[in-house]
């Protein structure tokens, strides 16, 4: 009888290790999506050297993007007569904002602050998602709340500076 007991509890420890491991890959997977997704954008903003950066007056909306003419700040740049920023809740017709042009194209994200923020929405996210999991799926209560609050206040900052 004692090796059925013994036999029952390894399986019980390696279904835990099971259920951490495939959580703790989960999560890890959540985050490097999320710093994946923030990268394309967030690489413009932030390594700004050697960029072409500018501001751009919107004069004009469609559903996904906004256009309107460039106006160079940096050394080497050139105006342009249009230039396209994605159409978000932030980007209103009238308005002009300080930009990074995207090398080879004349697709323009925005800079500074507020640009370095909205960069980084995708990772809040996913610090918000896997914290679920990780609170879950991990039973890291302290964890989960350190990545929920992280998250948190990314989006908030991103929210108030756009």
């Amino acid at each position: 009888m004692p090796t059925a007991v013994i036999s029952s509890q390894g399986a019980v420890t390696a279904l835990r290790f099971g259920r951490a491991a495939a959580m703790g890959t989960v999560a890890v997977l959540i985050l490097i999506a999320g710093v994946w997704a923030s990268w394309g954008t967030a690489q413009h903003v932030m390594l700004t050297k050697g960029r072409e950066s500018g501001a751009v007056e919107v004069t004009r909306c469609a559903e996904d993007t906004c256009t309107g003419p460039y106006t160079p700040l940096s050394r080497g740049s050139q105006p342009r007569d249009r230039v396209v920023i994605e159409h978000t809740a932030a980007v209103r017709k009238g308005q002009t904002y300080s930009v990074i042009i995207k090398p080879g194209s004349d697709d323009v994200v925005r800079s500074g602050p507020s640009g370095i923020l909205y960069a980084w929405v995708p990772l809040g996210g996913a610090l918000l998602l896997a914290s679920v999991v990780v609170a879950g799926g991990l039973r890291r209560t302290r964890a989960a709340w350190a990545l929920a609050g992280t998250g948190t206040a990314l989006l908030t900052a991103a929210f108030l500076t756009v």
